[in-house]
């Protein structure tokens, strides 16, 4: 193997962990907001969305651990990215009836550019 396949592999295989770590966090908060009755009603069973969410978890990191998907990469990267307009909004603009506190949503903006980076080296730094 070259050097810089060794380097691609160790790119995506440290993008897909620290995705499927967002992801748990993701399924955690999840669990915890349901717990609390801070999630919408409305919206199904929250067993569905976690199942779902496992799902594309995993899906997500098979694309980046074992075929080791350019475009994956970036796709996820492209959905994160849009994450960071809320994010922003909740960390520094919170609304007057917030639900979360504005550490929350900091918290989860620094996680999230964590997350973009790891996904950023892999999917363009080749």
């Amino acid at each position: 193997m070259s050097t810089h396949s060794i380097a691609r592999e160790r790119k995506f295989r440290q993008a897909a962990f620290v995705y499927l770590h967002v992801a748990i966090l993701y399924e955690s908060a999840v669990w915890v907001l349901h717990g609390a009755g801070g999630l919408p009603a409305g919206r199904g069973p929250v067993a569905i969305w976690l199942v779902a969410g496992a799902i594309v978890a995993g899906l997500v990191f098979w694309a980046l651990y074992v075929k080791q998907s350019v475009w994956v990469a970036r796709g996820v990267w492209a959905l994160g990215a849009l994450r960071l307009p809320a994010l922003i909004r909740g960390a520094f603009l919170p609304t007057a009836g917030a639900v979360l506190p504005a550490s929350f949503y900091l918290t989860a903006m620094v996680v999230i550019v964590g997350n973009l980076w790891m996904l950023a080296r892999a999917g363009w730094d080749l």
